[in-house]
């Protein structure tokens, strides 16, 4: 074998061939996904709706400096909103981004669903496709139909093409989507704690309510019987002074008392 002229060259292209095929099929899938995410980027109207908040929240926050006003922001920079916190550091300006979406802008939310080939084509590897397309004419097209999709949305995004690839952008854009799908996870969380502390206080009300509630009846309860008592006996020595008997049962008891402690005088 060391007698054949090149060849390391040649072992190189026989195992090129081999797996040429395999490769092809393996990378058309990950050039239609990357296709599709391009297209759903560009088509989604939750997904620019979303932008302009985002833009909204940055100048207001931004009001009184040199960025104040600006008219467009860079899309690699939405992952950062979840490094902005609230004072209590208790949420983060995504949270917040989150909840107001829910609350005022629902239709926002489908954006989520709008770009659902980011989660693959932000895992695809193309490069193959750049070194397969002279000997597969049919791949090459798909691979340049699919950078020409990703130029229109770099522009339509005014993105700078020499400082961000494909992959960073897919990745960041991805990353971004699923942190808002956390942020409104995290949310529905608080809330559904905090309504669970709610009810808990209100039914401890309740119960300190009925509580006191019971006391102050057993204390008129208790009231009425003593009173109910004194009126009886009241009503029964009335009773014996007009009728008599109170005087005939004095005499009855001096009578006694005489006849058994007699003095004479």
């Amino acid at each position: 074998m060391s007698n054949v002229k090149r060849l390391k060259p040649r072992l190189s292209a026989i195992l090129f061939k081999l797996q040429f095929e395999e490769q092809v099929n393996n990378i058309k899938p990950d050039i239609m996904a990357v296709s599709a995410a391009c297209e759903e980027i560009k088509k989604s109207k939750s997904f620019s709706q979303l932008l302009e908040l985002v833009l909204l929240m940055g100048n207001y926050m931004n009001a009184g400096s040199r960025n104040a006003q600006t008219f467009g922001f860079n899309l690699c920079s939405l992952c950062k909103l979840k490094d902005t916190k609230s004072i209590d550091q208790t949420i983060t300006l995504l949270h917040f981004l989150v909840e107001i979406c829910e609350e005022k802008y629902p239709n926002v939310l489908r954006f989520v669903d709008d770009l659902q080939d980011l989660d693959k084509a932000s895992r695809d590897e193309y490069t193959f496709a750049i070194q397969a397309k002279q000997q597969f004419q049919k791949l090459s097209k798909m691979h340049d139909s699919m950078q020409k999709l990703y130029r229109n949305v770099m522009k339509y995004y005014a993105l700078d093409l020499k400082k961000v690839s494909v992959e960073e952008f897919l990745m960041d854009l991805n990353n971004f989507r699923t942190m808002f799908m956390q942020a409104a996870k995290d949310n529905m969380r608080r809330k559904e704690a905090e309504e669970k502390q709610k009810r808990a206080r209100i039914a401890k009300e309740k119960a300190e309510k009925e509580k006191l509630e019971r006391e102050e009846n057993k204390k008129r309860l208790l009231a009425v019987k003593t009173e109910a008592d004194e009126t009886g006996v009241m009503d029964s020595l009335l009773e014996a002074l007009q009728s008599g008997a109170a005087f005939r049962d004095r005499r009855k008891r001096i009578t006694r008392f005489k006849s058994k402690y007699f003095f004479p005088c």
